[in-house]
């Protein structure tokens, strides 16, 4: 073997070798990417949830009949918590992310169903602490809009690199599973609730 073959086959290992680092580090710095936006989605979700409690008993001394209604909406963000806490343990996976889109469209629902109802309750829709955190949610919701935006961007780039050529490669060897977009509300849900008061 000449100096020159000698040469040539060390480059090509090495480029090879490059290519594969690098691809491995692509792969791992756009998952860490989305497991992050993820988690700017986990802070606004918390911020609702605990909002929901406030409103509920805000609620309850006005709407006394409606109780139906209000254990609904306690019964959906419960479930919602519960469907974010495992999506917390493993963000992109397609069964986390199908069951708390479906957990978040249902809370949705109650909640639209709820400010419905409240519409019949004058002194309700006068009462400052319903309006603040009536306010809070709002605001709420467009920061969760906004998170999901980001993680869903941060996903699409993670699967678009791991199905690349050559990347693809490297996360068929090492494992990298393509991670799930949430999905959104259903159309009839997807707007934040508005009540004016």
């Amino acid at each position: 073997m000449t100096i020159g073959v000698f040469i040539f086959a060390v480059a090509l290992v090495a480029t090879v070798a490059l290519i594969l680092i690098n691809g491995y580090n692509d792969l791992v710095k756009y998952r860490n990417r989305y497991k992050n936006a993820y988690s700017q989605i986990d802070v606004q979700l918390q911020r609702r949830y605990d909002l929901i409690p406030n409103l509920v008993e805000t609620a309850k001394g006005y709407m006394k009949h409606e109780r139906e209604t209000l254990e609904a909406v306690i019964a959906a963000r419960n479930s919602a918590m519960n469907a974010n806490s495992r999506a917390v343990q493993n963000p992109g996976d397609p069964q986390a992310m199908q069951q708390l889109g479906n957990a978040e469209a249902a809370l949705a629902g109650a909640l639209s169903r709820f400010m419905v109802l409240s519409e019949s309750y004058p002194e309700l829709k006068a009462d400052r602490t319903i309006t603040q955190v009536m306010e809070e949610l709002s605001s709420t919701e467009n920061r969760i809009a906004f998170a999901r935006q980001a993680f869903n961007d941060a996903v699409t780039l993670y699967n678009t690199k791991s199905e690349s050529f050559p990347s693809n490669l490297v996360a068929n060897t090492f494992n990298f599973t393509l991670a799930e977009l949430l999905p959104e509300a259903n159309p009839e849900v997807r707007n934040a609730p508005r009540v004016s008061f």
